[in-house]
């Protein structure tokens, strides 16, 4: 049983909302909505959830059109960022609530309702009210109520964005076991990279309504088909630079030194492009004979936990062009505005990117888990 989505268009108010949209998306797996604020990921989700009709384009659930389907006649379950629960409820009846509204005998609901609670761990407060409950038990509830009853679409709109960071990471490494088990067709939404990358699974990435691409989440991080992309699973965005290949030599703007180039980079045809790196890419000391060496000027060093995000700037040549790009730099570095600081960066790290913003030419090492984690990238 899959989700398909064709050729869906919905402008509200003269403003696009989703443009050209066609996905598939198949059960036993997380499909992981990817992008920024007013990308399209609510709209996209209301649309499926028959909250919304499309302008033009088509929606079908196990091979039958509910476009013209109400929310009421679609077997789908929300579970929404903020913690929606009845609060004159227990949390059995909260979660019970939809199988009672489908006339389910008691026998049935029962059972139902403590094999989700115990799968969400939540079985010892079954008889507590929702605001006897902490947040993370509470969304753990609307999550039991959107699962009890075995839904064909499960939608979830960021629904770990308000719980602090230990609950989100025990809840995403439940959600994750938990829905590969199940048929549902599971949607969830998020505007945090780490997050899909975490999750797993498939992700589609949305810009300004448009689906940039989707497919596996691990081969689009290390293979965006573009800037915009890229700079989805990159926070801070991407650091930046012109440069020229020509032959066997490449050359970034204002930097004297020619780059040393890696494998990815030989096959490159000669011209100009936009090269760019992430954050975490760059190191305090050089590594080998691929490092390039910048000596930048600190604007501001800021330290999280054993991190620092240090802001830069960086003028090319005699000209009035300056580039500010931001590190993300292992350990803390407190260091004052205006100082300098000399980073080496690896050209096998590099991302290519043509005028038009395509990708056409990636870092090819492999993904980690540790760079799932944060830590080294590309």
């Amino acid at each position: 049983m899959s989700l398909k989505l064709e050729n869906i268009n919905r402008t509200v108010n003269g403003e696009v909302y989703l443009k050209d949209i066609n996905l598939t998306l198949e059960p036993g797996r997380l499909n992981v909505l990817l992008g920024r604020t007013l990308s399209g990921k609510t709209s996209l989700l209301r649309l499926i959830a028959g909250l919304d009709k499309p302008d033009s384009g088509k929606v079908f659930s196990r091979d039958q059109d509910v476009t013209g389907l109400s929310v009421q006649k679609r077997n789908v379950g929300m579970v929404y960022q903020q913690f929606i629960n009845y609060p004159n409820l227990t949390v059995y009846d909260n979660i019970a609530s939809p199988l009672k509204l489908a006339k389910v005998d008691k026998a049935t609901i029962d059972r139902q309702v403590r094999d989700i609670a115990e799968r969400l761990s939540i079985s010892q407060f079954l008889s507590r009210f929702p605001l006897e409950l902490s947040g993370g038990q509470q969304q753990r509830t609307a999550l039991a109520r959107a699962l009890v009853k075995d839904a064909d679409v499960v939608l979830l709109d960021e629904p770990l964005a308000n719980l602090d960071y230990k609950l989100r990471e025990s809840l995403r490494a439940d959600l994750r076991d938990l829905f590969t088990q199940r048929n549902s067709v599971v949607v969830y939404a998020t505007t945090e990279a780490q997050e899909a990358l975490a999750l797993g699974g498939h992700s589609v990435l949305l810009h300004e309504g448009q689906v940039l691409q989707s497919g596996p989440t691990a081969e689009q991080f290390r293979q965006p088909v573009n800037l915009n992309s890229a700079n989805l699973f990159s926070e801070p965005p991407l650091n930046t630079l012109m440069g020229i290949k020509q032959g066997g030599e490449l050359r970034l703007a204002g930097l004297p030194a020619v780059v040393t180039l890696s494998e990815h980079l030989k096959a490159l045809p000669d011209g100009e492009y936009l090269f760019a790196w992430r954050p975490t890419d760059a190191s305090l000391v050089a590594k080998s004979e691929h490092d390039i060496e910048l000596l930048l000027d600190v604007d501001v060093a800021e330290i999280s936990a054993s991190e620092s995000f240090i802001h830069t700037h960086y003028r090319v040549g005699q000209s009035t062009e300056n580039h500010s790009w931001v590190w993300q730099i292992q350990g803390v570095h407190n260091l004052p505005n205006d100082d300098k600081i000399r980073l080496h960066l690896s050209s096998q790290k590099l991302f290519v990117f043509a005028a038009d913003g395509k990708c056409v030419a990636s870092p090819q090492s492999k993904l980690s888990e540790l760079s799932i984690l944060g830590d080294e990238c590309g």
